[in-house]
């Protein structure tokens, strides 16, 4: 399942292929499903039983990104047959794994209690569907609600449950100097937007270091100054675009505040004006991870894995769609590792290599199972 949904490689809000092979996998088993979107749905699997419910959440898309042939060592098990599209960051593998747990739960489900609900979400790398399907879960109102990443900073056969913050939360930085253009033979008589651009991104730094919280992290990413294209010309404008990551949204706010004042200040002092593009702000929280429902994710894997599967990682600083699901419900977000040097896998996450261990999918369902049925013993 995971090769099919890997070779259709669908990029945000077009997965049609993979959400029609979702469709087929919930009509075999008979079970109910509403489509939010195009492509993202809500299917239920309701016991007839009183208990809690239990929502279990995949993401489905691709990024706009040339996949290698190859993945670190050589030829990969599968390749995206979508130009310029492939699945460099695992979701493929999520969908897959979220199918395999509901053949696994369905075949269960004369021995569970409650309902069970199968989110799958469309366009996480941009945003595309996880409005409707919290409108979606509202109506439903789950007890707790369960996802689950692979993670290539993680070794193979290795699984991540932690409480508190386990991705980070994201701002976006945009800023346009306004200055005034002229011949690049007299800087006088004009003014130059492209210094105050410059000066601009210096300066942050420095008021992070002396006024952000040093124990809690703010990261600078500042990836693109833009302004003109000639030799002799000065531009009108020049622009800065970039993001930031924390896993405090407090400091996440504070330091786009900082960005502000000395963006503002910084192009004064150049007799330059700016204009912040509407993202600058804090974009996304961070995933949360709630302590009690890591206990019971932790307590199902140790049973099924006694040998010792689960490992202690550091957050990671990719955000995630999933951060919205933590802020309303008890939630937990797993990772899964995927990093095995032998076979390949182990690049970076949106990297033309990255790869998957297929090896893991088994346990990535195992522990997704499991999870629902220590939620259930525990409601009981």
């Amino acid at each position: 399942m995971r090769r099919k949904i890997h070779t259709f490689a669908e990029v945000g809000g077009e997965e049609y292929k993979t959400s029609q092979l979702v469709c087929h996998e919930l009509e075999v088993l008979d079970i109910p499903y509403e489509k939010v979107t195009q492509t993202a749905l809500i299917a239920i699997m309701d016991t007839g039983r009183t208990g809690p419910t239990i929502a279990f959440r995949a993401d489905m898309d691709a990024l706009p990104m040339k996949e290698n042939l190859n993945n670190l060592v050589g030829p990969r098990t599968c390749v995206s047959e979508q130009e310029g599209t492939c699945h460099a960051c695992g979701h493929d593998a999520h969908t897959a794994m979220l199918l395999g747990s509901i053949q696994v739960l369905h075949q269960l489900k004369e021995k569970l209690v409650g309902r069970l609900i199968f989110c799958f979400e469309a366009g996480e790398e941009c945003g595309k569907s996880v409005k409707q399907i919290l409108e979606g879960l509202e109506k439903l109102k789950p007890d707790t609600v369960w996802a689950i990443h692979v993670y290539s900073g993680l070794e193979s056969g290795e699984i991540s449950v932690e409480a508190g913050p386990r991705m980070a939360g994201g701002a976006g930085v945009g800023i346009q100097v306004n200055g005034r253009g002229g011949h690049g033979s007299r800087p006088d008589k004009s003014i130059n937007p492209v210094y105050a651009a410059a000066n601009i991104v210096t300066n942050i730094p420095g008021t992070f270091v002396n006024q952000l919280d040093v124990e809690k992290t703010v990261t600078f990413g500042i990836t693109t100054i833009m302004g003109g294209g000639t030799a002799n010309i000065f531009p009108s404008s020049a622009e800065i675009t970039g993001s930031l990551r924390f896993f405090d949204t407090k400091e996440g706010e504070k330091a786009i505040a900082l960005i502000k004042k000395v963006a503002e200040h910084t192009a004064a002092l150049n007799d330059c004006r700016v204009e912040f593009a509407p993202t600058t702000k804090v974009l996304i929280a961070p995933v949360m991870n709630d302590e009690g429902c890591v206990k019971l994710a932790q307590e199902g894997i140790k049973e099924i894995y006694p040998q010792g599967i689960v490992a202690k990682c550091s957050p990671w600083y990719a955000s995630e769609s999933f951060s919205r699901y933590t802020q309303i419900y008890p939630s937990v977000l797993a990772f899964l590792g995927i990093s095995n040097l032998e076979y390949g896998s182990g690049a970076e996450h949106h990297n033309e290599y990255f790869d998957i261990d297929e090896k893991v999918l088994k346990i990535g369902v195992m522990a997704t199972v499991k999870y629902g049925m220590k939620y259930i013993e525990s409601y009981v």
